[in-house]
C-alpha cells in the first residue's frame, strides 16, 4: 500500500479506537493492541518524515519543556457557578428564571458536576490550536502542549467541513484508579502525594514537561460553549454538546432533559445514590437554561451566569473519637492544634487527621480528647469536626503547648490578632521548612522538583540552613540524598538557576513577609523598582501608599530592619538574584499612573477583566476609597463606595466614560 495511504487509515483507526474508549467507555480491542496500532504508525511515520502532521495521533506529546506558560486571554470570560445545597434553595432559582423570562417555557439540562479542574480548548480551521486554564476567569495560561497530549481531546474536529473557529470549555479530570495508582507511585519515589484528584488533574496540567502530564492519564469532558464562527448553527446547550459529540469531543454521556425542580431532584437522588459507584469524582449536578434564546435574554452577573447553577450534594460525614491532640508549626511561626482520630472512612477517603484551625475553635466546640466527634468532609475541604456527639468522663483540654513543638522556645500569644499562638524564633526548622516551600512555589520563584520530601532531606543533611544556602548547592551535595540521581540533581540545579530571573514581585512574595501576599509584592515592586530602594524607606513614607496601611508598613520596615534579614538579602544579590521589576508600559494612555476603583455590576466585563486592563495600561486598580483614588468607575446597583466618592471629590466615570479612556478600543 502507499505508505502516505496506510498512514491516513492507521490515524483514522486509532482516532476510532480513542472514540470508543473515551467517548463511549465502550473498548473494542484491548490496550496491547491499541499500542501496537500506534507502534506501527511511529515506524511508518519514522520511515517517511515527509507524512507526518500535527495531527497525527504520534505527535501528542511535544519535544521540550517551556520554562513557563504564557498568557491567554479568554473570549469571553469563563464564569464560575452559583451553589445550591437544598432543594427550597433550586426552587427559588426556578423562581427567578420564570420571573425573569415571564413564564415562557423552560427546558433544563441536567449534567454531573466533575470534580476537576476547567479548561477551554480552540480548534481554528479544525485543528487544535490552543489549550488554556481559566485562570482569574479573564486571563488563563496557555497549556497547549499539555493539553495535546490528552486522548481524550482530539487534535483536529472530525468534520467533513471544519468551521472557521471553534472553542468549547471542559472539565479535566481523573479516575479514581488513575488517581490511586499516581499516588502510589509518588509515594514510593518518596515525592509528595495528592490529596484528591482534582488537586491531581491540577498540577499534572501545569506540568512544564509535557511528557509528564502524557503520564498522568487526564481526561476531558466539554460542558460550555466559547467562541464559536457563524458556520455553526445550534438552538440550544444540548445541540451544541451533540456537535461536539459529532466532532469526537467528549461529553457527559446521561444528559437528560427536564422541565421543573422536581425532575431535576428526582435525578439529583438518583446521582447520589450511585455517586460512590462511580469511576471519578463529582460533587454535584449542574442545572443549565437549554435554549440559547433564553440563555441570552437571563443574561449574567459580574461572577456567573443567570442561567445555570450547581447543585451540590451534602457533604460528607462521619463519627469517630478524638484520641489525642498535635501541634503543627506554620511558615509565619503559628501554632495549629490538629486532632488525631481514630481511622474513619468519610466519602470514600480514610480520615486519621482532622485540623482544629485554632485555640478558639477549640474552646468554641468545647471538645476534649477522649470525645466521640461528628467530622465532616465536602470536596477538597479539609475534614473539619462538626460538633461533639458524646462527651467523654475523662475528657481531657486541648490547650497551647508552652513550647514551641517544633524548637522549643517560648510561644507568645498574638495579640493583634486575638487568636494565634506563634513561635517567634525565625530559626525554627518547621518554620524554614515552609518557608522554603513557600519561596519555591509557583506564584513565587517557582522552583519544580523542590518540594517537601526534597526539602525534608536537605534540611536532614544540613545542606540548606537559609534560602541563600540553595544558590550554593553542588551536584555532589544533591548525591548524598536518597532521591537523587544524576539527572534529577542536574534538573534541580537548572530550575535554581533559572529562578535567579524571576521578577523582584515574585522574589518579594517568595520572602514571606508576614501581611505582604502577592498583589501588595507587586505593588511594591512596580513602584519601587529595586529592592534596594525599597529597604531604604521609613514606615511613614511605606504607609503613603494607599495599598499598604500600618500594619503591613510596620511589617516591612521591622523585616528588612533586621540584621539576618539584611544579610541574606546581600548572599542574594551576590548569588546573582534578579532585584528588580521591569517597568510596565502605559501606551500613552490616561490611566498612567492613575488609581482606580470599581463599584457595581459592569456590563462589558467583568471585574476581574477592568482591573487587567488598568494594570496593562499603566494604572493601579485599588480596593478601597480614599483622597488619593483618582477614578471611581460605575457599574449597574452601585455601592456605598459612590456616596463616599462624592464626598472625597474623587471623579467619577460610567463604564462607557471608563472604555472612552483606553480610546473606545474593544475589551
Amino acid at each position: 500500500m502507499d505508505p502516505k495511504k496506510e498512514i491516513e487509515k492507521l490515524k483514522k483507526i486509532i482516532e476510532r479506537h480513542n472514540y470508543c474508549y473515551y467517548l463511549l467507555n465502550h473498548p473494542e480491542i484491548s490496550d496491547p493492541e491499541f499500542d501496537a496500532l500506534l507502534k506501527k504508525l511511529e515506524l511508518l511515520e519514522a520511515r517517511h518524515p515527509e507524512f507526518i502532521s500535527s495531527d497525527s495521533p504520534t505527535q501528542r506529546v511535544g519535544g521540550t519543556a517551556a520554562p513557563e506558560f504564557k498568557a491567554h486571554v479568554h473570549s469571553k470570560p469563563m464564569l464560575s457557578l452559583d451553589n445550591v445545597f437544598s432543594f427550597e434553595a433550586l426552587d427559588a432559582w426556578w423562581e427567578r428564571i420564570q420571573k425573569s423570562l415571564k413564564g415562557e417555557k423552560v427546558e433544563l439540562v441536567v449534567e454531573p458536576k466533575m470534580d476537576g479542574v476547567s479548561l477551554a480548548i480552540i480548534y481554528e480551521k479544525g485543528l487544535l490550536k490552543t489549550a488554556a486554564t481559566r485562570g482569574d476567569s479573564s486571563v488563563g495560561e496557555d497549556v497547549t502542549a499539555n493539553g495535546r497530549t490528552l486522548q481524550s481531546i482530539p487534535l483536529k474536529l472530525y468534520a467533513d467541513k471544519a468551521p472557521q473557529r471553534f472553542e468549547c470549555r471542559g472539565e479535566v479530570y481523573l479516575f479514581k484508579k488513575d488517581f490511586e495508582e499516581l499516588n502510589k507511585q509518588l509515594e514510593k519515589s518518596g515525592e509528595k502525594i495528592f490529596v484528591n484528584p482534582r488537586n491531581s488533574a491540577s498540577g499534572a496540567l501545569r506540568q512544564k514537561d509535557p511528557a509528564i502530564t502524557a503520564k498522568r492519564h487526564l481526561r476531558f469532558v466539554a460542558h460550555s460553549i466559547g467562541e464559536i464562527s457563524a458556520e455553526i448553527s445550534y438552538k440550544s446547550h444540548s445541540q451544541f454538546l451533540e456537535i461536539c459529540k459529532k466532532f469526537h469531543i467528549a461529553t457527559p454521556l446521561d444528559i437528560p432533559l427536564c422541565h421543573s425542580p422536581r425532575e431535576v431532584q428526582k435525578i439529583y437522588e438518583d446521582w447520589e445514590k450511585k455517586r460512590e459507584s462511580l469511576p471519578y469524582e463529582i460533587d454535584g449536578l449542574v442545572i443549565k437554561v437549554n435554549s440559547i434564546e433564553q440563555q441570552k435574554a437571563l443574561g449574567f452577573t459580574a461572577k456567573s451566569p443567570r442561567w445555570a447553577v450547581a447543585y451540590k450534594f451534602m457533604a460528607h460525614q462521619a463519627e469517630s473519637e478524638l484520641l489525642n491532640a498535635e501541634f503543627s508549626v506554620g511558615r509565619t511561626g503559628v501554632i495549629t492544634p490538629v486532632a488525631k482520630i481514630k481511622p474513619v472512612s468519610c466519602g470514600g477517603v480514610t480520615i486519621a487527621s482532622v485540623t482544629l484551625h485554632n485555640f478558639n475553635e477549640v474552646k468554641r466546640l468545647g471538645v476534649k480528647i477522649g470525645d466521640r466527634v461528628l467530622i465532616e468532609r465536602a470536596g477538597d475541604v479539609i475534614p473539619k469536626i462538626i460538633r461533639k456527639v458524646k462527651e467523654s468522663p475523662q475528657g481531657k483540654e486541648i490547650l497551647p503547648p508552652p513550647q514551641c513543638p517544633s524548637c522549643g522556645s517560648e510561644i507568645m500569644h498574638d495579640e493583634e490578632d486575638g487568636v494565634a499562638y506563634r513561635c517567634l524564633n525565625s530559626s525554627c526548622p518547621a518554620q524554614f521548612e515552609r518557608s522554603l516551600l513557600h519561596y519555591a512555589s509557583r506564584d513565587a520563584m517557582d522552583i519544580e522538583g523542590l518540594g517537601e520530601a526534597v526539602i525534608e532531606q536537605l534540611l536532614q543533611k544540613k545542606l540548606v540552613n537559609n534560602i541563600a544556602d540553595l544558590y550554593s548547592l553542588k551536584k555532589e551535595n544533591l548525591l548524598t540524598c536518597k532521591l537523587f540521581a544524576d539527572k534529577k540533581a542536574e534538573k534541580l540545579l537548572r530550575e535554581i538557576e533559572e529562578s535567579k530571573k524571576r521578577n523582584l514581585s515574585k522574589l518579594l512574595f517568595g520572602l514571606g513577609i508576614p501581611h505582604v501576599g502577592s498583589k501588595i509584592a507587586r505593588i511594591l515592586a512596580e513602584r519601587f523598582s529595586t529592592l534596594e530602594n525599597l529597604m531604604k524607606e521609613s514606615v511613614e513614607s511605606l504607609m503613603k501608599i494607599q495599598e499598604l496601611g500600618p500594619i503591613i508598613s510596620e511589617s516591612l520596615y521591622q523585616f528588612f530592619k533586621r540584621k539576618e534579614n539584611q544579610d541574606l538579602m546581600c548572599r542574594l544579590k551576590e548569588a546573582a538574584i534578579n532585584f528588580k521589576e521591569p517597568k510596565r508600559t502605559s501606551k500613552g494612555s490616561q490611566l498612567s499612573g492613575k488609581s482606580v476603583l470599581f463599584t457595581g455590576e459592569l456590563e462589558s466585563m467583568n471585574r476581574s477583566q477592568a482591573e487587567a486592563f488598568v494594570t496593562e495600561l499603566g494604572g493601579n486598580a485599588v480596593s478601597a476609597i480614599s483622597k488619593k483614588t483618582d477614578y471611581l468607575v460605575c457599574g449597574k446597583d452601585p455601592g456605598s463606595k459612590l456616596e463616599k466618592a462624592k464626598k472625597l471629590g474623587v471623579k467619577i466615570l460610567t463604564e462607557e466614560e471608563f472604555i472612552g479612556l483606553k480610546g473606545g478600543e474593544p475589551w
